[in-house]
């Protein structure tokens, strides 16, 4: 599967790096295309099972099921912010620590009720709080709500750490324009 190659191949993680932060992260976006052309992006809970992607959305024919019945072809985003560092004199130069996952692929709606049983269960697990009194694994809902698989065609992942206070500006300068001089300066 192709897709645009990664730019910054200074930030790529290893495959196996890419699959823990897509695993443990909280949500994601999933983007398809329109009939009309038209990117849409909903941002979706997931959860990681039968090395897929599964989520779910309401039973009726909206947006995006009508993408995807169209067109397979999905893009799947998750990411991970952390902290905005200064890295030079001006600001500029700013960067954010982070972890990102871009999964190109396939998406299918799941029709077989026990998969969606499971997909809820893992869902729960994930989600859920084990403290709550409720029936569990009891999903009477189960025909209300469409679940869809993503097969991963190809998946990056990029990260950038937040750097030790000493390779921070002040600590260190690492200005992209050194030779710039500020407006009040000049």
């Amino acid at each position: 599967m192709s897709g645009p190659p990664l730019r910054r191949t200074d930030r790529a993680v290893s495959a196996q790096r890419a699959l823990e932060i897509l695993v443990r992260g909280f949500s994601g976006r999933l983007a398809t295309v329109g009939a009309d052309g038209w990117p849409y992006v909903v941002p979706l809970l997931y959860v990681w099972m039968d090395d897929q992607i599964y989520v779910h959305g309401a039973r009726a024919r909206g947006h995006l099921r009508q993408n995807v019945q169209r067109d397979p072809r999905v893009c799947f985003e998750v990411d991970e912010p952390g902290e905005v560092f200064p890295y030079g004199r001006f600001e500029c130069d700013t960067a954010l620590e982070y972890r990102s996952v871009i999964v190109f692929g396939t998406i299918d709606i799941v029709s077989d009720g026990n998969e969606k049983a499971r997909f809820c269960s893992e869902l729960m697990r994930k989600y859920g709080d084990s403290a709550w009194a409720r029936p569990r694994e009891f999903y009477p809902r189960l025909d209300e709500i469409t679940v869809y698989r993503i097969a991963i065609g190809r998946m990056t992942g990029k990260e950038t750490a937040l750097p030790v206070a000493s390779r921070r500006w002040p600590e260190l300068d690492q200005t992209k324009s050194p030779s710039a001089v500020p407006p009040e300066q000049e």
